[in-house]
């Protein structure tokens, strides 16, 4: 797996993988436990990772739709 997006934004998180898996492109978000470590305060990014064959296909979903990449 490669890493797409890293963000600390719960929101573009799930905003990102509704659009990748509308266009077919699988992916999984890491480091969604971490809450319990920080206390819920948000302060660790989140990650989504996805396959390296799928890795410019889904920069483009990403990007085409206004998302920072944030890495």
């Amino acid at each position: 797996m490669k890493e797409l997006l890293r963000t600390t934004d719960m929101t573009v998180i799930a905003f990102a993988q509704a659009l990748l898996e509308g266009e077919d492109i699988a992916c999984f978000a890491m480091d969604v436990n971490m809450s319990v470590l920080e206390g819920g305060i948000g302060i660790f990014p989140r990650r989504l990772m996805v396959h390296p064959d799928n890795h410019g296909a889904a920069e483009r979903v990403l990007l085409d739709n206004g998302i920072p990449l944030g890495l």
